[in-house]
């Protein structure tokens, strides 16, 4: 028997890919990786660079390509020190004059496994209150949240190397731009990692040679035909495999403060109900991508479902329409006494070109999957 167990998390999410509201790409990040990986190449031949080198060549210009300023001290602070007398982290990135990141740079090849360099900066950041910091040789970057109540090696959060050229560098570094960091992004993503590692070991702690008692009993309770000993020589067979999404296929909450009200139109009650964009794209109804127009109050509103299915709207992807809507309505007509954001039912606010050109509530795509593809 293998378990695999999935967890998904619904809200905002931007990709690589993601153009912003003026249609230009995430700024600078994708332009600027390259960079570093053809230059981190090139450094580490003989004799190498020095710490300072790498900061000037490889670190200072991916802070800049995710939003901060590194010429304004309010932003980028070098040589932080809390008091005059503290030892200095390299970098402190502000937000509102407050530091919410510290990066600790060390030279390009630096082996940053060594506990020496971890226990170092958490000592900064102990110091100074500040939660999330980076360890980094310009190449691989090490995220730590230096608050999480767990052993030092278990503070470690991400670790990605821009050599990689993977999607999941992007993703990472993009949890330490100056936006996500004022929103504080990164918390709730770490909050999934840190419940999903307590929960993965703890059911994998109910498969082994001495099996949990309290799940016999569930079990039997279930299937009362079998004996507790049938039951655990089944247990004992079993191939258990708790496995959760990366960073990369995790769609996080919204920030704190700018989460949209639920939709109970996208989210009915009954199993089975729920029906997505993906599950139009992987029918054949929709073929992506899907523009999405609405008129409202005088306003031409745009955006357009991906080949994953999810909305984008003004630079950002949406898991359900209603969420996108909501964001389109607030930007006309701003938010209610009541609430962030208006509450709308997408299905119906949206609206799509047919084949003949005639505008046609998304709903009805809806309708025709519920009714196995035929026109409802």
């Amino acid at each position: 028997m293998t378990v695999f167990m999935f967890w998904r998390y619904h809200g905002r999410r931007e990709t690589p890919e993601a153009p912003n509201r003026f249609g230009a790409s995430m700024p600078g990040l994708h332009e600027v990786l390259p960079q570093i990986r053809e230059r981190a190449a090139r450094y580490r031949q003989p004799p190498g660079i020095n710490e300072q080198n790498t900061k000037a060549g490889l670190i200072d210009p991916v802070i800049r390509a995710l939003g901060w300023d590194t010429e304004d001290l309010d932003e980028v602070h070098r040589e932080f020190k809390v008091k005059s007398a503290d030892k200095p982290v390299d970098y402190a990135l502000l937000v509102l004059r407050t530091p919410r990141l510290f990066i600790e740079a060390k030279s390009l090849g630096e082996d940053l496994s060594d506990r020496r360099w971890a226990n170092q900066i958490m000592g900064y950041a102990s110091v100074a209150g500040v939660e999330w910091v980076v360890l980094t040789d310009g190449d691989e970057y090490r995220i730590f949240n230096s608050h999480a109540p767990v052993p030092i090696d278990q503070k470690l959060f991400r670790s990605v190397r821009i050599s990689d050229a993977s999607a999941l560098v992007v993703e990472t570094l993009q949890l330490l731009s100056k936006e996500r960091m004022s929103e504080n992004y990164i918390q709730m993503i770490w909050q999934a990692h840190y419940v999903d590692r307590q929960i993965k070991t703890v059911v994998t702690g109910l498969f082994t040679p001495e099996t949990d008692p309290s799940l016999v009993r569930l079990i039997r309770k279930r299937i009362p035909t079998l004996s507790p000993a049938e039951i655990r020589a089944a247990i004992s067979r079993a191939h258990v495999q708790i496995e959760f999404p990366d960073i990369a296929d995790v769609q996080a909450p919204e920030p704190i403060g700018e989460k949209p009200p639920s939709q109970p139109d996208d989210h009915p009650k009954g199993p089975g109900n729920l029906i997505t964009f993906r599950q139009l794209i992987e029918s054949g109804i929709v073929t992506p991508p899907l523009m999405l127009e609405k008129t409202y109050k005088g306003h031409r509103l745009t955006a357009h479902v991906d080949e994953h299915g999810r909305v984008w709207y003004a630079g950002t992807a949406f898991n359900s329409p209603s969420t996108a809507a909501s964001i389109a309505r607030k930007s006309i007509i701003g938010s209610p006494r009541d609430r962030k954001y208006p509450n709308t039912n997408g299905w119906i606010f949206w609206q799509f070109r047919d084949d003949e050109g005639v505008l046609r509530d998304i709903d009805i795509l809806r309708r025709r999957f519920k009714a196995g593809g035929a026109e409802p």
